[in-house]
């Protein structure tokens, strides 16, 4: 499976574009108990976790989920980086 490009739009109109990893996927399906190549409709939380964990994974945030949640408008399928 290959990345899942996400981009985040914070709370301040900034836009950052991220790849979900493998290890990103696992944290998922750890959470939430289902498989990520299930899913084909989303619940706007899975997309949000799925962008947190990037986050967290990259070190650009320290806030717990919610929290985290609360500094973004919204996360929307990326475009792939060329």
């Amino acid at each position: 499976m290959d990345p899942i490009q996400l981009e985040i739009v914070y709370a301040d109109g900034t836009t950052k574009n991220v790849n979900a990893l493998a290890v990103d996927l696992m944290r998922f399906e750890a959470k939430f108990d289902v498989s990520v190549t299930t899913l084909s409709a989303p619940k706007m939380t899975h997309i949000f976790f799925l962008a947190y964990s990037v986050e967290k994974r990259t070190k650009a945030t320290e806030l717990e989920f919610e929290p985290w949640v609360e500094t973004i408008q919204i996360v929307k399928e990326g475009s792939a980086k060329k």
